[in-house]
């Protein structure tokens, strides 16, 4: 395979208003709304030719569910506990504080966003 493994992900929300306002308090950036078939979607930024999945939020009441339990998405940070410091502030709840993994692999924290999905980051600092 000429790529990595994962390409794309999505975020279930069941409030995209609330879920956009989450995200954008805590990264610091802007997520592009619109409606996409069936679903409304929230995309993240995204480049290419970054190290790096693009995704979105994903609004769709029949095939999307927010969780804490199943897979976990990873968000890249210069330091993780700079969105840390933000998440309670936006609506969510820190679960885990900045961690170090070991020395090679760097830090991650975890925590619940504004629509009750498990989310983590991670940081090289």
């Amino acid at each position: 395979m000429k790529t990595n493994l994962v390409g794309w992900f999505e975020i279930p929300v069941s409030s995209m208003e609330r879920a956009v306002k989450f995200y954008e308090t805590v990264f610091g950036l802007n997520v592009h709304v619109e409606q996409f078939g069936p679903m409304l979607m929230g995309w993240f930024p995204h480049d290419d030719k970054k190290f790096g999945a693009g995704g979105a939020l994903v609004y769709n009441e029949e095939f999307y569910k927010p969780s804490t339990e199943g897979s976990l998405v990873y968000f890249n940070s210069e330091d993780v506990s700079i969105e840390v410091s933000r998440i309670e502030d936006a609506g969510g709840k820190v679960l885990q504080e900045k961690t170090l993994i070991s020395e090679e692999i760097g830090y991650m924290a975890l925590f619940i966003d504004s629509e009750g999905n498990r989310i983590a980051l991670h940081s090289n600092n």
